[in-house]
């Protein structure tokens, strides 16, 4: 899923700038000569941890256009982009949120994904391959898919999720670095070094373990997302553009670890399944196939 990696990068990178530059300026106020203000700690955590958050959603248009050199369709140039931008607009009208912009990217891989602040100020953008190796009723599904995750506000809550996980990595591995720092090298009075590594060791290996409770979230919505367009085209639609995605990944045009940025991804299983962002295709066909939408619209 396109538009998750994109917005963990630009969270990332928002919080390493505040927190650098907060180190620079020397502005660390729940730091005191012997030890930790903890209610300073928390208010520094939550407004660091939510603000990153919603600045990079604030970010994620730019962001996806930036490293995907998505193309915004202005003025279509030709009938694939005059349908495509047609068929976006419907689905918009449809669920009920304001127009899109719709976008094209170069890519071999069949791909599509939504981002946005807003839901009536979103983007949509597939990929060229889509384009070429599906039908018009399969990608009119997988369009569907991406305006339902604009409609379910799924980036907004993607954010919210995101900042209280900020929040938790940075309060705790405060605490951790404060800990290790007095009981293990027993320094006495401030903070000496081992408190910046430990911090920097424990707030990698924190966020990692607590990016399992986005991907969670990421897998749900990717559901409920199916479901919304199985009521915008009829779920048979759906089915068959989850069928094409799954075909396509026999083929070797993507490497495993980027699979998992497009709108479907490679199997995982075992532990490596907690930090898949979508679910596996053959279970969200079941689940479409148990839905008592019409098979055509």
């Amino acid at each position: 899923m396109r538009r998750i990696f994109y917005f963990l990068l630009t969270n990332l990178a928002v919080l390493i700038v505040l927190s650098t530059t907060m180190r620079i300026l020397g502005v660390e106020p729940y730091l005191t000569p012997y030890g930790l203000n903890y209610q300073s700690l928390l208010v520094f955590a939550a407004i660091f941890g939510m603000g990153g958050a919603f600045i990079s959603l604030a970010l994620s248009k730019w962001t996806a256009k930036r490293l995907t050199g998505a193309r915004v369709i202005d003025s279509p140039s030709n009938e694939t982009e005059a349908w495509l931008f047609r068929t976006v607009s419907d689905l918009a009208k449809e669920s009920g949120i304001g127009m899109p912009e719709v976008a094209v990217y170069q890519a071999e891989d069949m791909n599509a994904f939504a981002t946005g602040m807003r839901r009536n100020k979103a983007l949509v953008a597939v990929s060229n391959g889509l384009l070429r190796r599906m039908d018009r009723n399969e990608i009119k599904a997988v369009l569907a898919h991406e305006v339902s995750h604009v409609a379910n506000g799924d980036m907004v809550i993607l954010a919210l999720i995101q900042g209280v996980v900020n929040t938790f990595v940075l309060f705790l591995s405060r605490v951790i670095g404060h800990v290790v720092d007095k009981v293990v090298f027993k320094t006495r009075e401030g903070h000496g070094p081992a408190f910046w590594i430990t911090t920097i060791i424990a707030e990698i290996i924190i966020a990692v373990l607590a990016s399992i409770v986005v991907f969670y979230f990421s897998r749900k919505r990717e559901y409920r997302a199916d479901s919304g367009a199985a009521g915008l085209v009829g779920k048979k639609p759906m089915i068959d553009a989850l069928e094409a995605l799954k075909a396509s990944m026999k083929q070797p045009h993507l490497p495993d670890k980027m699979a998992a940025f497009g709108i479907s991804g490679a199997k995982k299983r075992g532990i490596s399944a907690l930090f898949a962002t979508h679910p596996d295709l053959d279970d969200r066909i079941r689940s479409l196939e148990s839905l008592s939408y019409p098979e055509y619209r």
